[in-house]
């Protein structure tokens, strides 16, 4: 069973693959530049495994930040989690022991993949979705510990290494934007996400975003549901 859901999950998880895999290796390569060699990637990417906040992390172990400005900017930067996780309540309700392993494997991308991706008929549900997860997962221990080794032997030059994890993002958005049947959430999304973009700026409008969108989405589920139901 456990081999089927593998199998299943694994050609979902290309797109991941490729980004995780540039991802972390530009991770470790900023990480190994700020003077922490290859163990403190693999560490950091088995345990926090969160891209945006290890690549802030990074700039916060170089600048020995406090332990309460580094909860404060962790808790700012993935509250995002909380509504993923709302969102995989029904998804993940007979998990069982795994559902710890699902909830710590959650990621932008890992989300994005479970919501989007249904398991094969004769393939259990729990299986499909914890092979993704840890697919991705081990992806990104990959690229965070090769780009470490690598930047450990080369010398380079690490400006806008950083870009990589917003072109994941873009390729993501657009792969589900032609594969999905009603694009209407996809522009709901959009259209909440530049407006709270315009009116708290690019620091702040994340958690507005995300709250707008939820609550247009919940306001909108019934005639989103008939709508879906009829293309």
């Amino acid at each position: 069973m456990r081999r089927k859901a593998l199998k299943a999950a694994f050609p979902h998880t290309f797109p991941v693959m490729a980004g995780y895999l540039f991802l972390g290796i530009g991770f470790g390569i900023l990480l190994e530049s700020k003077g922490f060699a290859f163990p403190w990637a693999i560490l950091m990417s088995i345990i926090i495994y969160a891209g945006s906040m290890q690549y802030v992390a990074i700039d916060l172990l170089a600048g020995g930040a406090s332990l309460i400005s580094t909860a404060i900017m962790t808790v700012m930067i993935q509250i995002r989690h909380l509504f993923y996780g709302l969102s995989l309540i029904d998804k993940y309700r007979d998990a069982g022991k795994k559902k710890f392993i699902l909830i710590h494997e959650l990621t932008d991308e890992t989300y994005s993949l479970i919501c989007s991706c249904d398991p094969p008929k004769g393939v259990d549900k729990n299986m499909f979705y914890l092979s993704i997860s840890m697919l991705d997962h081990l992806y990104w221990i990959i690229g965070c510990t090769v780009g470490s080794i690598f930047g450990s032997l080369v010398e380079l030059n690490t400006k806008g290494i950083d870009f990589v994890m917003t072109a994941l993002f873009v390729v993501i958005f657009t792969d589900q934007w032609l594969n999905a049947q009603d694009r209407l959430p996809a522009v709901i999304g959009l259209i909440c996400s530049v407006a709270c973009l315009l009116l708290f700026g690019p620091g702040n409008f994340i958690i507005p975003a995300m709250i707008s969108i939820l609550a247009v989405l919940t306001v909108l589920r019934g005639s989103l549901e008939r709508r879906s139901e009829r293309i």
